[in-house]
């Protein structure tokens, strides 16, 4: 199997994992209103699985082509045009990524001398999800670019709805 297929498998069970992880730590937030005492770290670590499954999940819409877009106009391009108009959507969702993984790096360093209010996790584990998902929009528009370059299907894209 090719590295990119691992590399959006471990994607998808990171963010079906965060996921996951908001789902239940809501659901005992919410029955802790019925017991006698409260969880005070619930709220604090929903916000933490909700930006990590973002982190996961934007990279993996953006290469599967998953995003909404109103193509009322651009549909109506031809095909070589609606190509290179798409190259220049993913040229500036690099160079915006780029400025992400900079700036993102610069935001995990300053969350290094700090700590999460009510659990024991350094603010820059929070930090890094915003480095990491400017990785892999760098990484993932790089190979949408290659594949309408080459004028090669994107395999990896969704048609259709996007149900698997």
């Amino acid at each position: 199997m090719n590295p990119l297929k691992w590399v959006t498998r471990i994607l998808s069970f990171l963010a079906i994992l965060s996921l996951s992880g908001v789902i239940i730590v809501v659901t005992i937030q919410i029955l802790s209103r019925y017991f006698p005492y409260s969880f005070i770290w619930t709220e604090e670590l929903t916000r933490y699985f909700f930006l990590f499954a973002i982190c996961f999940g934007a990279p993996l819409a953006l290469l599967r082509n998953e995003y909404i877009n109103v193509d009322l106009i651009i549909s109506k391009l031809s095909t070589k045009v609606r190509r290179f108009y798409e190259i220049g959507i993913y040229v500036l969702i690099l160079l915006l990524s780029a400025v992400m993984v900079r700036e993102g790096y610069n935001f995990m360093e300053l969350g290094r001398t700090q700590s999460s209010a009510t659990m024991p996790i350094q603010m820059n584990v929070i930090h890094s999800s915003i480095f990491i998902m400017g990785i892999f929009l760098l990484i993932f528009s790089i190979i949408r670019i290659a594949y309408l370059v080459r004028n090669k299907k994107n395999p990896y894209e969704v048609n259709g709805g996007g149900e698997i």
